[in-house]
């Protein structure tokens, strides 16, 4: 298992959402969870900082929320589904955060899912022999 996660870290962009980074996001994704209630989308919504302030998050954890980074959010420990909580809270859908984390509008987005997904950006060269 060990040599499977390891190729898989390998893969640029690509986060292994295995048993240690759970522990790690495990404070930052129960705060996501919070964000369930009105109020506390309310309280949010009115001092950012302060509502995140008053959870255990790490930093780093912290700045990310503020920045919307939500690549760095799963370098850190986030989960997918419980950071869609603090996309709903301002509007956005899967799509609209996965076209952010990849760089493109969401209409570029589209279009690349329905081609089959990003193509990696390789230069291919004709062998020699043709």
């Amino acid at each position: 298992m060990n040599a499977l996660k390891e190729a898989l870290r390998k893969i640029p962009g690509t986060t292994v959402f295995d048993a240690d980074h759970s522990r790690r996001g495990y404070a930052l994704n129960m705060w996501c969870m919070t964000l369930q209630f009105e109020a506390n989308r309310t309280a949010f919504k009115t001092d950012e900082r302060g509502y995140i302030e008053k959870h255990s998050l790490e930093d780093g954890q912290c700045q990310a929320i503020l920045d919307r980074d939500y690549n760095r959010l799963l370098e850190l420990g986030g989960n997918i589904y419980f950071l869609s909580k603090l996309a709903a809270v301002d509007g956005h859908s899967f799509q609209q955060i996965a076209a952010r984390m990849c760089g493109v509008p969401v209409e570029e987005f589209q279009q690349m899912m329905i081609k089959g997904g990003r193509k990696p950006d390789v230069s291919v060269k004709q062998d020699k022999e043709q």
